[in-house]
C-alpha cells in the first residue's frame, strides 16, 4: 500500500475511532492528522486499540498490540475452554463460527460487540510476562472468568498501563496482581499457564523494522539482543520452574528463531512441545506442555 492510500485509510479509521460524531475537520482532527504525516502510528494518535473485545489504553505508550498476537492468543483461550471437562464445555468449539476460530474478524468483534463465551469453570492461575500494555492477561480475565491472573514486568512505565488498562476494562481487583519483576526474579508460586510475549526482534534485522516502529514504540519491548533470544533464552531457562503439573505455556517468537529455539528447548530438558503459525502461515507462537499431560485440573 502506498503512503498516500495508507493516509486516507488512517484519517478514516481516526475518524471512525476518536471523532465518530464529528462531520468536520476540527482544529483537534488537524492535528492529529498532522500526527499521522508525520509517521506516528495511528494507534497511539487515537490513543487506544482493541485486542479480543478489550478496549487497549496507550497514553504511556507501550508497545501497540499486533494482530498476530491477537490471532494466538484467542487461539489459546479457545483450546482452555475446549480443554474443559466435557460435561462443562461440551461443543463449545461449535459455537464459535468458523470465520470467528480463525481469528481472522477483530473489526467484526468490535463492530457486533462480540465477546468469546464464557462460563464458570475450577478457578486457573496464569502468568502474563513481558505484559507491555497487559492485552494478553486483560483477554485471558475477559474472556476465561475461573482466570486469576498475575501480570510481571520490570519498569514503571508499563507497570502503570497494565493498572489503567485493567481499569478501564473492569477486571475486578480481586482477580489480578502486577509484579515488578525482571523475567523471573519477582516471580514466586507456580502457574497453570504462562502467557509470553518477550522482546525478540534481532538487533541484526532491525533494518527489517518499519521507520516508526523504530522512531515511536519502546525499544526495549522490541528488540531481544543481537539474535533476539537473550530474553527468550533467560525465560525458558526459568520457566518450567513456574508451572504446576500439566501446566502450559505459550510464546511468541519471530519464524527466523524457530531452529534455534528448538534446539534451546531440547538442551533444556523439555520433552513436549509444538511450534504454531499464524494467521499469515508464519511460525509465530509456542506450545510447551509440562509432564505430558492434557489436563490442568488436576493440581
Amino acid at each position: 500500500m502506498n503512503q498516500k492510500l495508507r493516509l486516507q485509510r488512517e484519517i478514516r479509521w481516526l475518524m471512525g475511532e476518536k471523532y465518530p460524531r464529528e462531520t468536520a475537520i476540527t482544529p483537534d482532527i488537524e492535528k492529529d492528522i498532522g500526527r499521522l504525516k508525520k509517521g506516528e502510528p495511528v494507534d497511539y494518535v487515537i490513543g487506544f486499540s482493541h485486542f479480543l473485545g478489550c478496549k487497549i489504553d496507550l497514553s504511556l505508550r507501550p508497545m501497540i498490540p499486533r494482530s498476530e498476537t491477537e490471532f494466538w492468543v484467542e487461539q489459546t483461550i479457545t483450546e482452555i475452554k475446549n480443554s474443559q471437562p466435557p460435561t462443562v464445555a461440551q461443543g463449545f468449539g461449535d459455537v464459535l463460527p468458523a470465520f470467528v476460530r480463525l481469528g481472522r474478524t477483530t473489526a467484526w468483534r468490535r463492530k457486533n460487540n462480540y465477546q468469546l463465551p464464557t462460563t464458570n469453570y475450577k478457578l486457573i492461575k496464569c502468568l502474563d510476562i513481558f505484559s507491555g500494555s497487559g492485552c494478553i492477561g486483560i483477554a485471558v480475565l475477559k474472556h476465561l472468568k475461573n482466570a486469576r491472573v498475575d501480570f510481571s514486568e520490570k519498569e514503571g512505565r508499563p507497570l502503570k498501563q497494565i493498572k489503567i488498562n485493567l481499569q478501564l476494562n473492569r477486571i475486578p481487583a480481586e482477580r489480578w496482581r502486577i509484579i515488578k519483576s525482571d523475567v523471573f526474579q519477582n516471580i514466586r508460586g507456580k502457574y497453570n499457564f504462562i502467557f509470553a510475549n518477550p522482546p525478540y526482534v534481532a538487533k541484526k534485522r532491525i533494518n527489517k523494522i518499519q521507520k516508526s516502529v523504530l522512531q515511536y514504540e519502546p525499544k526495549k519491548a522490541i528488540f531481544g539482543g543481537k539474535d533476539g533470544l537473550l530474553y527468550i533464552r533467560r525465560f525458558l531457562k526459568e520457566a518450567k520452574k513456574h508451572l504446576k503439573p500439566g501446566g502450559i505455556i505459550f510464546m511468541e517468537f519471530d519464524a527466523p528463531q524457530k531452529k534455534e529455539i528448538s534446539e534451546t528447548l531440547k538442551r533444556l530438558g523439555y520433552q513436549h512441545y509444538e511450534f504454531r503459525k499464524d494467521q499469515y502461515n508464519k511460525w509465530r507462537y509456542l506450545k510447551i506442555t509440562i509432564n505430558n499431560s492434557r489436563t490442568f485440573f488436576g493440581y
